[in-house]
């Protein structure tokens, strides 16, 4: 402990001098800490997304064809691709691994209420949807098995489209009018939006789920787009469908297969088979690589405010071979003089370690409050960098420290 204190009374004899040569470290140790927070957050994020679409799910989604889209520039046109009711019959009950499935029929319709309107996305699906997309229920219930089998007129609104059109009304038992139709509100759930990797989420802000064999007696499989001068009409029996694999081991070959078969019974590559699980590794993988990167970056702040303090030893050992060679004089020993010369280098690094993970904490801080983007300040990106700033006073001081041992102390006494 006295050496210690040697050593910052010593530090203290050029407070400036030290300020400056602690800086490096300061500015290095703070943009890891700063670096590798915002790398975690922005990892984070998207890892989060991911996982919310299941690591066990597989997407299958219907996508318009090069050939359909070339020719409904036609006047009138029916496009006629995408996923069929025979399609989910042969995922469901071919392959062992499936646990559940859930399809989906999407249509646009506009729905009201007194006077209040908003285009809606009308998920035509079954009970085993809200299974595999978990969302929060608020009030009311999800979709049920009896409610397929009644062919119930049903309707489960998402928050944002009860908001806008249940706002002075109570929300559960409410006639709400879709198209031209009109359905009973029996639940509202919370909902997710945007896109995870290169996957859609399957909800949307504006979604209203009905069961599936009511929107097909109900709006049918043919769609109607009219434009200037043009109709275009498609028809699309089923828009989506997600599997849950029984096991994440399992997933990728499930997907393989099932690929296979949709080869097999589509003439046209009319569908996209979308494996979050896969999307998650290349994302952790990504993260991984991304840290080493932000972490190499800043490293090589840290090797410059090493090399700062050593230059500054060097100097000081000069400055001081006087006094050195008295305390050899007086019976101090070599090991004693490195002992004290390194314990300056660690005081120097370690006190810019501190003052630098207080500007990595806060620069976090500022960067999420001023911009919103997300960052995490993890216990690793704090012990890390203090651990590397320490190592750094021991490796850069310590050969400022062998030349201060080295001094013959004779000399050292004759030097003015």
């Amino acid at each position: 402990m006295r050496n210690i204190w040697l050593g910052i009374e010593n530090l203290l004899l050029h407070k400036l001098r030290s300020f400056l040569t602690m800086l490096g470290v300061v500015f290095g140790v703070g943009s890891v800490v700063a670096m590798l927070s915002i790398g975690e957050g922005a990892s984070r994020e998207t890892l989060e997304q991911i996982r919310k679409l299941g690591s066990n799910n597989i997407i299958i989604s219907s996508v318009k064809s090069v050939e359909d889209e070339s020719s409904s520039q036609s006047r009138t046109f029916m496009s006629v691709y995408g996923l069929t009711y025979d399609d989910h019959a042969r995922i469901s009950e071919t392959y062992n691994a499936v646990k559940q499935t859930a399809p989906a029929k999407l249509i646009r319709k506009e729905g009201r209420l007194g006077a209040r309107s908003l285009e809606l996305r009308v998920v035509g699906t079954t009970s085993e949807w809200f299974d595999l997309v978990r969302r929060p229920v608020i009030a009311g219930r999800v979709l049920t098995q009896a409610d397929e089998e009644k062919k119930a007129p049903v309707v489960i609104l998402t928050e944002f489209g009860a908001r806008r059109l249940l706002a002075t009304q109570g929300s559960i038992g409410q006639p709400l009018l879709i198209g031209s139709d009109y359905f009973e509100v029996i639940g509202i759930i919370k909902s997710e939006s945007g896109v995870a990797g290169s996957i859609q989420i399957p909800d949307q802000e504006v979604d209203a789920y009905i069961p599936l064999e009511v929107a097909r007696i109900y709006f049918g499989d043919v769609v109607i787009r009219r434009t200037a001068g043009s109709r275009e009409m498609e028809m699309v029996q089923l828009h989506q469908i997600i599997v849950q694999v029984d096991a994440r081991e399992n997933v990728e070959s499930t997907a393989s297969a099932i690929e296979q078969m949709l080869e097999r019974f589509h003439k046209k590559k009319d569908y996209s088979v979308s494996v979050p699980l896969a999307l998650l590794e290349q994302a952790e993988a990504t993260k991984r690589i991304f840290n080493i990167v932000l972490g190499s970056i800043a490293g090589i702040s840290l090797l410059v405010g090493g090399i700062g303090i050593m230059n500054i030893m060097l100097a000081s050992v000069t400055e001081r071979t006087r006094e050195i060679g008295i305390r050899r004089a007086i019976g101090a020993k070599r090991k004693q003089i490195i002992i004290q010369f390194l314990i300056e280098t660690v005081v120097l690094s370690t006190i810019g370690g501190l003052i630098g993970i207080g500007m990595g904490v806060l620069l976090p801080i500022l960067i999420t409050y001023f911009s919103k983007m997300p960052t995490v300040i993890t216990m690793g990106s704090i012990i890390l960098p203090m651990a590397i700033s320490m190592a750094v006073g021991i490796v850069f001081g310590l050969y400022p420290a062998l030349r201060a041992a080295q001094v013959d102390p004779i000399i050292a006494l004759r030097h003015e």
